[in-house]
């Protein structure tokens, strides 16, 4: 999970500055430490921890925060805004010419999942209304331009290639082209890749961005490469001024020196995050969110705009009636484990839940590969059987767990976890829209007591 280490460790720091009532400047400089080192083990860039922690003790030796009524929360407030400020400040979007089409060409070094990327973009933005056109510039990696087709495909975006063609130059210009009579309003150009960064390299990547006036130049490096990410944002911008930079796998990157450095150190903004392999699993980076999530504050608007964007509105509504009529069979069940399965892993989801830490949800339980067992289960009962819980006795128990592959021990978990739920469900859902305000808080703990396991 992204931040994991740092974002465990600030909220370990900051959870002793809350419980003081004053704070004395051994404090702050004790929690300064604290952080610093945070920060270093997250392998961020050793210049970047140095201004900030300079920039943070400064304002928290303030007269204003040690004597305030609340300074342990004052100088929370003061690192949370410094470190939005360090990512950025504001989510920086995408250039659009005023002249279609708009030219993204993405560089970097192979293995940070260029190809992938180019296609992840060109998704989001065709969800967002435009009509993207992927192009195959990468003309020497074996099977690049197939793979580009292959995700293109499977995203519904339209690729432009230009067989046997051993010039990206001449590919880019065609493919602008083709975008203008095609009504393409987005060209987004997948380029060739190196090992390391070398001048014939550079010399390519110049001839295409000056001969199809390149929008946007972005860069994609992984994050898990920590300050190797830096340098290779910092090089590429000094030899070819880069307008930003999408990092990739940051979900798997539990220090998140990167994406605290790059910004820092190669003035360009991060535009974009990976946050899994999913060709869905890019966003908006947003610094004030991000924050957030590394302080455990939670990140309640992402995980709404992923809500919006992955599940069906008019299921949700249609459940809510049928909740309201104490009504919830296994067909409500298994659609929205599959609805909350699309919005990404578990883990990242809790996360941006605010005050939840991951790490202390002990008496949850959640084995996402046998979540397939669960689909596997219910999918092995008849459509009477999924209607109506209250029927499956021990002979239909059995020939569940024949029918799903999985043990009788499995099905009777399943359905002991239903029962459980739709008691909850029923027990909320009592009194109407107070009686479920009413009962959550009691529900939660009853949760947190007795858990759930899969």
């Amino acid at each position: 999970m992204a931040f994991e280490n740092l974002s465990e460790k600030l909220q370990s720091t900051f959870k002793k500055l809350r419980g003081k009532g004053k704070i004395s400047e051994a404090d702050i400089k004790e929690a300064m430490r604290e952080v610093k080192l945070a920060l270093l083990e997250a392998d961020v860039n050793f210049r970047v921890v140095k201004d900030f922690i300079k920039t943070v003790s400064e304002k928290a030796a303030g007269e204003q925060v040690m004597t305030s009524l609340t300074p342990g929360q004052m100088i929370i407030k003061i690192v949370s805004e410094e470190m939005t400020a360090l990512m950025g400040g504001e989510n920086q979007k995408i250039n659009i010419s005023s002249k279609p089409p708009t030219v993204i060409m993405m560089v970097g070094l192979q293995g940070a999942g260029k190809t992938t990327t180019s296609a992840k973009l060109g998704g989001l933005l065709k969800k967002q209304g435009k009509r993207p056109l992927l192009t195959a510039c990468d003309v020497y990696r074996p099977a690049a331009i197939k793979q580009l087709e292959v995700v293109g495909g499977q995203l519904d975006v339209p690729v432009f290639t230009i067989e046997g063609s051993k010039n990206p130059v001449e590919i880019a210009r065609n493919a602008i082209e083709h975008a203008k009579r095609n009504g393409n309003d987005i060209v987004i150009i997948d380029t060739a890749g190196r090992l390391h960064i070398d001048q014939e390299l550079m010399d390519e990547l110049k001839n295409i961005k000056a001969t199809v006036e390149v929008t946007e130049t972005l860069l994609v490096v992984d994050a898990m490469t920590g300050q190797d990410a830096v340098t290779v944002a910092e090089s590429f911008n000094s030899m070819l001024e880069i307008d930003g930079v999408i990092l990739t796998k940051l979900d798997g990157d539990a220090r998140g020196g990167a994406a605290l450095s790059v910004r820092a150190v190669a003035q360009k903004p991060i535009k974009f995050i990976g946050m899994g392999e999913k060709l869905t699993d890019l966003e908006p980076f947003h610094p004030e969110r991000m924050t957030q999530r590394i302080l455990g504050m939670g990140d309640v608007l992402t995980l709404i705009e992923k809500a919006e964007q992955n599940m069906d509105m008019e299921k949700a509504k249609a459940l809510e009636e049928r909740l309201r009529s104490n009504e919830f069979d296994y067909n409500d069940f298994l659609d929205q484990m599959q609805q909350m399965k699309n919005m990404g892993p578990l883990d990242q989801i809790l996360g941006m839940l605010p005050g939840v830490d991951t790490k202390q949800l002990g008496d949850v339980q959640v084995d996402e590969k046998k979540l397939t067992h669960i689909e596997a289960i219910i999918l092995a009962m008849t459509p009477y059987e999924r209607s109506h819980p209250d029927i499956i006795n021990p002979s239909r128990k059995r020939r569940i767990a024949k029918g799903s592959g999985t043990e009788l021990f499995e099905v009777n978990a399943l359905i002991k976890q239903f029962e459980q739920m739709r008691k909850m469900v029923k027990a909320m859902t009592k009194g109407g829209k107070k009686g479920m305000m009413g009962n959550m808080g009691k529900m939660g703990m009853m949760g947190k007591r007795k858990g759930f396991r899969f």
